[in-house]
């Protein structure tokens, strides 16, 4: 019986660290792709000079 139960609680913990590999997984890709919005949206033309530790926009 014991082990049923930690079998049972295994598989649980299992699922939950899926689900938050998941989770994190989307987060970090969403958060990316934000990112690349907003480097996208910066033009350095607008703001006088651009700034020279980046590549150039296109």
């Amino acid at each position: 019986m014991f082990s049923i139960i930690m079998t049972w609680i295994g598989a649980m913990l299992g699922i939950v660290v899926l689900l938050a590999m998941a989770v994190g997984a989307f987060v970090l890709d969403f958060d990316d792709a934000i990112g690349r919005r907003e480097r996208r949206a910066v033009r350095p033309a607008e703001h006088g000079e651009p700034d020279p530790k980046t590549a150039p926009l296109v």
